[in-house]
């Protein structure tokens, strides 16, 4: 009996001393646990915010981390949010991981919807060269690439066009309302990013009128990260160099690529070549009751488009550059934390169908202005979680063939348009121990086509019946505005309707998932019914077809994914698939150039493994089906065909450094994923990083 009061008298000193704060007994660096208050099962809620640790490795914690009821949804990779700092030295800082997936943030564990994370961990095992590249591994993302390196992306979520999604930096909306062609021009390098947040499904209730099918989100390092050193070179006069800095608060990165392509046009001259340069700068103040962050960026690019939009020329040649402001402010205020975010972001874009040559045909140029700012607020209180704010944003263009006449042409730009955002929302969180429940509205009324207030609700709930199933489900509505392009671009063979209606989207979703210390797995089934989506169609029976902008009645999509990851110490594999089936009004003679070309199946695999302690190896697979056809430069409509790619990664890292080889479509199959744009063969690299 005596024995076991010691203990207890023990125990009680040891908590007693943590509590107050007082001098450790160990001098070995720590490991801190911050903000584990907000669970109600944290070990460590009874002793206050920040308990400190001293004698847990590193080691120990990355695989406690697995075991955690609140494991990420992530890509192969951990649940823990471990620090951006790439030094070996610094402490591990382990943060509860809030994710975008309500207004109100909430750790992983309590949201009611499945975000899935790319983490830091993925990133650096990829073989890839852009960021882009990167959500291949997503199962429910379509990435279609007519470049490589990044030059130009689309991207959709679930059967969606690339116009249909939102694209955030540090949850800042980014999205080009000129075309989502551009939307992936990022200023920021690979080797900035810390992960990437994906939510798939309607997601107006959350980031805006963007967000039809989903939302993805880029996350980059701290400001406070060190210094770092990438170089890279390989197949096809591939270069690229990347550099970091960081003092105090303030954080610097640059990045330069360079190709000479993998193709030539019929005249010998490059068509796919690219060469371009990124900035990107942070700062922050950070106070005891207000923080401050603000980045400021450029990406500036320029790629030979061969026949990306025309298959009839194949020197076409396209130039962007993007410039990137935002400012955020977190000020708690009583119960209140309340974030307001400014943004200022400017585009241009030139377009030459016949490179270097105007003679025949003018080269098109545009501006586009964005401006933005919101605020969101939430407290708790005793029913739970509530969140409300209210946003304003204005998209202005000036350009050679977008918009209305200009009543004082400028140069080049002979029309344009201007057009306003305003939305109001509100949200509220029931957080139980076992139960969530999240339900709001977003109210959204646009200056395009008069459009009045509009009201898309939205709700989520899951269940965590023990430590290994959770339940889901969820019923969303949103919706998106048309892009200038879609309005009024009626040149080239294509002829753009200004009085095109926005989308709209009400999606069900359910699912289950299953986690425990080494295995994740998870299964959903979705239904997405779609009015008036917007498409570009072409008339195959007229004698000269051009591409019309259309709004489609109805579309239905039905979608399955399931994804099982399993991970140790050494090893770490997982396989994932997604499947869907769109329903609609389909005419034999009518050729679709996006919504009708969705990826009816998509399978992907990884493998990592830890050859040796210094040594890793990754291999990606990914299988593809798309359906829908394009014409070809013979006037052959043709289907799309499956395909299959194997990319690999060897890399040996040690702890200031590390020194790699990849290598991309291993099989040299030069498939087609968007009509008469062959993606490159086999495409070898090598690079090395360095942390200074």
């Amino acid at each position: 009996m005596h024995d076991e009061i010691r203990i207890i008298y023990y125990l009680c000193t040891v908590f007693y001393y943590i509590r107050m704060n007082k001098q450790q007994f160990y001098q070995c660096k720590a490991i801190r646990f911050r903000q584990f208050t907000r669970k109600g099962y944290a070990l460590f809620a009874c002793l206050g915010r920040v308990v400190t640790i001293g004698v847990l490795s590193v080691a120990t914690l990355r695989a406690a981390a697995v075991t955690t009821p609140d494991t990420l949804s992530v890509v192969g990779g951990l649940s823990a949010n471990i620090p951006d700092d790439d030094s070996p030295d610094k402490e591990a800082t382990l943060d509860d991981i809030e994710v975008t997936g309500s207004r109100a943030p909430l750790a992983l564990g309590q949201a009611a919807r499945i975000v899935t994370v790319l983490t830091r961990e993925d990133i650096q095992a990829a073989p890839v060269q852009s960021i882009n590249d990167l959500l291949k591994m997503a199962v429910g993302v379509d990435v279609r690439q007519r470049g490589p390196l990044g030059s130009q992306t689309d991207i959709g979520i679930r059967g969606s066009t690339h116009e249909q999604i939102s694209i955030l930096l540090n949850g800042i909306n980014i999205c080009d309302p000129q075309t989502a062609h551009n939307a992936f021009d990022l200023p920021c390098d690979i080797s900035d990013i810390v992960r990437i947040e994906v939510l798939e499904g309607p997601a107006a209730r959350v980031y805006g009128t963007s967000s039809l099918v989903g939302a993805i989100n880029i996350v980059t390092k701290s400001r406070h990260t060190g210094q770092s050193l990438r170089m890279e070179g390989g197949s096809f006069g591939y270069v690229s160099t990347a550099g970091r800095v960081a003092i105090n608060s303030h954080g610097l990165s640059a990045n330069y690529t360079r190709s000479d392509g993998y193709q030539r046009a019929k005249s010998g001259a490059l068509n796919s070549d690219y060469h371009g340069g990124k900035v990107f700068y942070q700062g922050g103040y950070d106070g005891e009751q207000i923080q401050l962050n603000w980045h400021a960026g450029l990406s500036t690019k320029g790629f030979g488009s061969n026949t990306f939009y025309s298959a009839k020329f194949d020197e076409q040649y396209e130039k962007t550059t993007k410039l990137f402001t935002a400012l955020k402010i977190n000020v708690q205020y009583s119960i209140f934390n309340i974030q307001c975010a400014t943004y200022w972001n400017r585009s241009y874009d030139k377009f030459e169908l016949m490179r270097n040559d105007e003679s025949k045909v003018p080269f098109n140029h545009h501006r586009t202005d964005v401006f933005g700012i919101n605020l969101n607020s939430y407290f708790d209180w005793i029913a739970g979680r509530t969140a409300f704010g209210a946003e304003f944003r204005n998209e202005d263009i000036i350009s050679g063939n977008l918009g209305e006449p200009l009543n004082e042409p400028h140069g080049n730009y002979k029309y344009g348009l201007n057009r306003s955002n305003l939305s109001f929302h509100l949200e509220h969180n029931i957080l139980l121990k076992k139960f969530t429940l999240s339900a709001g509205f977003i109210a959204v009324k646009n200056t395009w086509n008069e459009m009045p207030f509009t009201i898309y609700p939205g709700i989520d709930a899951s269940l965590r019946m023990d430590n290994h199933w959770k339940l889901y489900a969820s019923y969303n509505t949103s919706l998106r505005m048309p892009s200038f392009t879609e309005l009024y671009y009626s040149v080239g063979g294509h002829k753009a309707d200004k009085h095109l209606k926005a989308e709209e989207l009400r999606a069900l979703e359910c699912g289950i998932k299953y986690y425990s210390r080494w295995l994740t797995a998870q299964a959903s089934i979705f239904h997405h019914h779609a009015r008036n989506m917007i498409d570009w169609v072409m008339d195959t029976r007229e004698s000269e077809p051009i591409w019309q902008s259309v709004n489609h009645t109805k579309v239905n999509t039905f979608g399955q994914e399931v994804s099982i990851n399993y991970q140790s110490s050494m090893i770490n594999c997982q396989l994932a698939y997604c499947h869907l089936h769109q329903q609609k009004q389909e005419t034999e003679y009518l050729q679709s150039q996006y919504s009708l070309e969705y990826l009816r199946h998509k399978l992907t695999a990884q493998l990592r493994m830890h050859l040796t302690k210094s040594i890793d190896l990754t291999l990606y697979y990914r299988w593809q089906d798309r359906m829908g056809s394009y014409t070809t430069i013979e006037g052959k409509v043709t289907d799309y065909h499956p395909y299959s790619v194997v990319d690999a990664r060897l890399a040996w890292t040690k702890d200031t450094y590390s020194i790699y080889i990849k290598g991309n479509n291993l099989t040299g199959h030069r498939y087609v994923d968007y009509g008469n744009v062959p993606q490159p063969g086999f495409w070898i690299t090598g690079g090395m990083k360095v942390i200074l």
